[in-house]
């Protein structure tokens, strides 16, 4: 018994030796040693004056297929227009479907392959909230700033489209999603030409108008322009990944910058389910919406399973280095604790949607009478698909749910898959490590899976090297501001956004 007890005792001491020279030699990224503070922004209130009037306009997208008030689109391209008169002197522009806009910066050798710039003019309602300050016309720039917030707030400071400047901050719906954005690259672009920098290969600007609907009548139509054209981009850029503050990514001790090389796909299922509808006063056994609670929790209780794909592995492979002793331990040695892993990233919201294809269920609708049992209920189920997972696996997932019951199962919004990976290799990808040590020196730059949908797969036609990323450092509250109340973008931030899209078009090519 006592040479067993020795023997089982030796196993587990190399095995803990394994464990640990495992941990001890993995290639986590090192984070990069921050030696300056980056490049501090210069002074630029007619930029952000002209991005505080592009925010004024309403250009809201809702509706089926981009069927929507157009007027406020119309209106911005005049405006882009007066606000930048030599951009539109001294490049080929155009108009594809009569409100996307094409840019194109001629470079000095064309046997080069573009590179890609994109971002849309549309943004979301701004939902009815209440205005703290409904005063117009505001333009401070030299308040001192406030602190980040640090909570979703619940009303707006100001009109969501007043475009308000004031407390360090340009307030109003679209001012990251994603005005500042498409501001900065105009911006970006004037600069080039009013110094004469001329690029070496071609530089275009794409903005699309729909992409909050779907994309169909925008960026779908652009890339389908490019690709007519016979254009093939070096690398494309959309939105996407932030620069998440230190703190934001549970137990890691740096900003991180994630870059999307991918994004999930999206799938939306309306299932029906029928039973024996009639009076309440004799109801059957089991109701239509009772078989319709049975399926939905099927759905929730049994969703697919999780795995750590290639672009992940690598994602917590750069981050981890900066992570907690048990952490490191389970990264590095998955052959073993994989399952533990799994079990623990799948507990978080966040980190769940990172290894698996989630399952929400988000519309439900029944009878309309407090006493009447509706013969049909219906319920909608939306799946954001995990690259390697596709339609078809999760058609057949849902079929496995409904096993057992009278359903019909219909296809609704904009199906798409989970979109390619792009490599993380490339000149492309490279310079966008380049441009963040620019701006933050200290953060680790990774690749990243994309949750949100964006325009960026719809140029999968045009280019394999598709990024997605936005170079603002905010933390987790004002990132929930997004689509929610009181967006802002940062004056700091906006200035610095201007001044990484400088960087990347005069230096993809030095």
């Amino acid at each position: 018994m006592k040479k067993f007890l020795l023997v089982i005792l030796g196993i587990l001491v190399i095995l803990v030796a394994v464990l640990l020279i495992k941990m001890y030699t993995y290639p986590f990224k090192k984070a990069v040693a921050e030696t300056s503070e980056g490049w501090k922004p210069v002074k630029n209130d007619s930029a952000v004056l002209r991005l505080s009037g592009g925010i004024k306009i309403p250009t809201v997208s809702t509706g089926s297929l981009g069927e929507f008030n157009y007027a406020p689109f119309d209106q911005f391209k005049e405006y882009l227009k007066t606000s930048y008169p030599l951009v539109y002197q001294n490049t080929e522009n155009n108009e594809i479907n009569t409100h996307a806009l094409v840019f194109r910066l001629k470079g000095s050798d064309p046997s080069l392959e573009p590179i890609l710039f994109l971002s849309h003019i549309d943004v979301v309602p701004p939902g009815d909230a209440d205005v703290k300050n409904k005063e117009q016309n505001i333009f401070r720039p030299d308040d001192k700033p406030l602190p980040p917030v640090s909570k979703v707030a619940e009303d707006w400071d100001f009109e969501p489209f007043s475009g308000t400047v004031a407390n360090g901050r340009i307030y109003g719906r679209g001012a990251i999603d994603m005005k500042g954005m498409l501001f900065s690259l105009m911006e970006s672009m004037n600069t080039m030409i009013k110094s004469k920098n001329i690029p070496k290969r071609d530089i275009y600007l794409a903005f699309g108008f729909d992409e909050e609907v779907g994309g169909q009548k925008g960026a779908v139509q652009i890339a389908d322009y490019f690709k007519k054209k016979g254009l093939q981009f070096d690398a494309v850029y959309d939105e996407g990944g932030l620069i998440m503050q230190k703190g934001n990514v549970a137990g890691v001790d740096s900003d991180v910058a994630a870059v999307g090389c991918a994004e999930k796909g999206f799938f939306s299922a309306k299932i029906k389910v029928k039973g024996l509808g009639g009076h309440s006063s004799m109801p059957p056994m089991e109701s239509a919406i009772g078989k319709a609670a049975v399926i939905m929790q099927r759905l929730e209780d049994d969703q697919m399973k999780p795995s750590i794909t290639p672009l992940i592995e690598e994602f917590f492979s750069n981050i981890g280095g900066t992570m907690p002793f048990t952490s490191r331990l389970a990264l590095s040695n998955q052959w073993l604790l994989k399952p533990l892993l799994l079990s623990q990233l799948t507990k978080n919201n966040t980190t769940n949607a990172l290894v698996r294809t989630t399952t929400a269920l988000t519309m439900m609708k029944g009878s309309d009478g407090t006493n009447v049992l509706s013969p049909e209920v219906e319920f909608v189920v939306n799946f954001r698909l995990l690259p390697g997972n596709t339609v078809k696996d999760v058609r057949e997932h849902i079929a496995k749910a409904t096993e057992g019951f009278d359903v019909e199962v219909e296809d609704i919004d904009n199906t798409r898959e989970a979109s390619a990976v792009s490599p993380s290799n490339t000149k492309g990808f490279k310079l966008i490590e380049a441009g963040i040590r620019e701006i933050y020196p200290g953060a680790i730059v990774t690749p990243y899976l994309t949750i949100a949908g964006t325009d960026a797969y719809k140029y999968q036609i045009v280019s394999k090297n598709i990024y997605r990323f936005m170079p603002i450092r905010i933390n987790s509250s004002e990132q929930q501001s997004i689509h929610s109340t009181n967006e802002y973008i940062s004056i700091e931030n906006y200035l610095k956004m201007i001044h990484y899209f400088e960087y990347m078009m005069m230096n993809y090519d030095k």
